[in-house]
């Protein structure tokens, strides 16, 4: 039986990932600090699963517990590293933790590979901040949105990075290592530009999941605050997307080791804040309130991925599209009420 380490397992892309890889009859290892909210109900409801008999959950943390980390590589076909602080907000509030989580921490996870006997390949969730505000790229304002002028396709990996903000630095180090690794040390490494992924366990809040925030906001008659113009544009994916995107890179091994992806909904699947809160009050058939306040520092006026490197490598591209999806999370956050009252 095959066996995957998800580091941060029990967040929302892990406990996806975690039911995705047990669905398909592997064994999994998740390991977590339970440091954010939601974490400890995502592992409840996986440990309900029938499947659940091949998950091991161990409370760890990638900054210190390296003995535990050393024992998990060990015995893994692979790692899906996911242990992450997400929001740029806090890592303004907070860069040291926000450095030693993801920079430290990805290094640590990539130095027990180096020196473990079996070596397993690695999988790892950086982000498009790493391309920071792409000040330089001309954009438009569309009714209530931003576009670009020049890139009908979005973004591509070769775009000059620009590390804005702690959290830009500190995945962008990251990503960096990954890459470095497989060149120098013959790792099986693969980098992930993540753009924002949505879907169910997602626990948003207002810094950080914004599709899932809105929609939890709504449901629980919380206020909510559109930082900007609220045209704002990113490319949208629904987390089943994603996990099979990590599944397509893994199987193609030979070929995605060493290379970079940017990972997103792309140009078919793009949304605003504003386009959101019109999808939302289709569903609801009433409006929603909401105000605005100042622009974040770092924000960008819209991302948008250029996804056509992973089709051409491992042949993957997104299937579902916006209204399914949110239909989806709408449907689970309404569903689930009660796991969101804390």
């Amino acid at each position: 039986m095959k066996k995957i380490l998800i580091t941060g397992g029990a967040g929302f892309i892990g406990i996806n990932s975690a039911k995705y890889f047990l669905d398909k009859g592997w064994a999994v290892f998740v390991l977590d600090n339970f440091s954010r909210s939601g974490s400890e109900k995502n592992i409840a409801w996986l440990k309900g699963d029938r499947s659940a008999k091949n998950l091991k959950v161990i409370k760890a943390d990638i900054r210190y517990h390296l003995k535990v980390l050393e024992r998990l590589v060990s015995q893994a076909d692979a790692v899906l590293h996911l242990a992450a602080q997400t929001a740029v907000t806090t890592s303004f509030e907070n860069p040291r933790e926000d450095f030693e989580i993801n920079a430290l921490g990805t290094f640590n996870v990539l130095e027990t590979i180096r020196q473990s006997k079996n070596r397993p390949l690695i999988i790892f969730s950086s982000t498009n901040k790493v391309y920071g505000s792409m000040k330089d790229v001309r954009v438009k304002k569309v009714g209530n949105r931003y576009q670009y002028q020049n890139l009908p396709y979005g973004v591509a990996e070769n775009r000059i990075l620009d590390f804005h903000s702690p959290y830009g630095c500190s995945n962008g180090a990251a990503d960096q290592y990954v890459r470095d690794y497989a060149r120098m040390y013959g790792l099986k490494a693969v980098v992930f530009r993540q753009s924002c992924i949505y879907g169910p366990h997602q626990f948003g809040i207002e810094d950080q999941g914004w599709i899932a925030w809105f929609i939890i906001a709504n449901s629980l008659n919380k206020p909510l605050t559109i930082y900007g113009d609220g045209k704002q544009v990113r490319d949208v994916l629904f987390v089943s997307d994603l996990n099979n995107a990590y599944w397509l890179a893994m199987k193609n091994i030979k070929k995605t080791s060493g290379q970079i992806y940017n990972i997103g909904g792309g140009y078919k699947n793009q949304l605003s804040l504003l386009e959101l809160i019109d999808l939302l009050e289709g569903f609801l058939n009433r409006k929603i309130e909401y105000k605005f306040d100042k622009w974040r520092p770092g924000d960008q006026p819209i991302f948008v991925a250029d996804i056509r490197k992973a089709k051409k490598d491992f042949n993957w591209q997104p299937k579902i599209f916006i209204n399914q999806g949110v239909k989806k999370i709408f449907k689970w956050v309404n569903e689930n009420k009660d796991l969101f009252r804390f």
